[in-house]
């Protein structure tokens, strides 16, 4: 009852529990104050405060929610919301999120059942991104990116991503993810290093963002909603899917039975016995063996083959130069290679002395200066 009252625009959830404890819903003329409780608008008369609860028409509209609108319905800090963006006639909700930073399409609608199955998860609907990032994205980050890595919610990987456009400075790629957790592809490419510019939502299963300028919004058409809900049901019916099996891929033999797709492993069918017995090898080698026999073609041992010559010319062996003595490797001589040669040593020349400036001579050391001048 309470998901009832909300779809009808009498508040949330909660807002809509408290109109229930207060009395002030009446189900065919009687209060009904229990909570949970099953109803249908097409048996059972529903009014609130003595206004006649009618089923709500349902609508759709594809959004392209621009940065800094939240895609929350109960902001207690006022931000803009994406339900603002469209008329107030019926009271709608966004399929999934969009973080505050992050922009492109997001759907709103008052169908819950097709929302359940389009943003749960487990139902596994593509959608597809737009991504810049700051640096060069390696192959090798590529291919991690698509095994998977762990975070705070476990196990998360991309169900595809290829680079569009590479610079030195960003990259320019397209990422599709099949579950959408809280700020997967920012908290993914952080892991290796890349801070994302800008990301845009540009796909939801068949539906695409197209043209639509930001801040604006259009009514999807009959076509595009039965596309919605063929997929979602298509979703809803395969068989689940673990993140490891998609990140090992299997493939069908001609007999039906899944083998490993990656080179280098076995490609013997799962199931089809392990190794065959010893006797079955040692019969194989028998029949070999007499089969040679048979034939006459046996090789003849290695002492009676005749010898045959080497075609390829062989590669002659450098021969090194004999290393000089230690006497010959004294100062005055270069070696050049193999050869030595005679360098002469530069002359010596004598360097000129100055004289320091300092006090004026005195007559005591001019008259004793004097006297060792006449002793030479």
């Amino acid at each position: 009852m309470n998901q009832l009252l909300a779809s009808a625009g009498f508040g949330s959830r909660r807002q809509c529990e408290e109109l229930i404890r207060e009395g002030r819903v009446l189900v065919d003329g009687e209060i009904v104050t229990e909570l949970g409780t099953m109803l249908d608008l097409s048996e059972h008369k529903i009014q609130v405060d003595g206004v006649p609860l009618k089923p709500q028409k349902l609508v759709y509209y594809a959004v392209h929610k621009p940065k800094g609108v939240v895609s929350t319905n109960y902001d207690p800090q006022g931000r803009p919301r994406v339900i603002d963006l469209v008329p107030p006639t019926e009271r709608v909700f966004p399929v999934g999120r969009l973080d505050r930073n992050s922009d492109g399409l997001i759907l709103l609608t008052n169908d819950g059942d097709l929302a359940q199955q389009l943003a749960h998860p487990k139902f596994g609907v593509t959608k597809i991104y737009r991504v810049t990032v700051a640096g060069e994205v390696r192959s090798e980050t590529m291919r991690k990116m698509r095994e998977g890595i762990y975070i705070a919610e476990g196990l998360v990987q991309v169900d595809g991503a290829k680079i569009l456009k590479a610079r030195k400075t960003a990259t320019d790629m397209e990422i599709r993810l099949r579950e959408g957790k809280n700020r997967e592809i920012r908290r993914i490419l952080a892991k290796f290093g890349h801070k994302v510019q800008t990301l845009r939502r540009i796909a939801i299963g068949p539906l695409k963002l197209g043209e639509v300028p930001a801040g604006a919004y259009r009514k999807l058409t009959h076509v595009e909603i039965d596309k919605l809900r063929n997929i979602a049901n298509q979703a809803a019916n395969a068989p689940e899917e673990s993140l490891e099996e998609r990140a090992n891929p299997r493939r069908t033999n001609k007999t039906g039975v899944k083998t490993a797709k990656r080179p280098g492993q076995s490609s013997r069918p799962r199931g089809s016995g392990s190794r065959p017995p010893a006797g079955a090898i040692a019969e194989a080698s028998s029949r070999q063996a007499s089969k040679k026999r048979s034939t006459g073609k046996t090789r003849p041992p290695a002492g009676d083959r005749p010898l045959t010559k080497n075609r390829r010319p062989v590669k002659q062996k450098r021969t090194d130069a004999p290393a000089p003595d230690r006497d010959s490797l004294r100062v005055g001589s270069v070696i050049m290679g193999d050869e030595f040669k005679a360098v002469d040593p530069k002359p010596k020349t004598k360097k000129r002395t100055t004289k320091k400036a300092g006090k004026k001579p005195t007559r005591a050391s001019v008259s004793a200066s004097r006297k060792r001048k006449g002793k030479r």
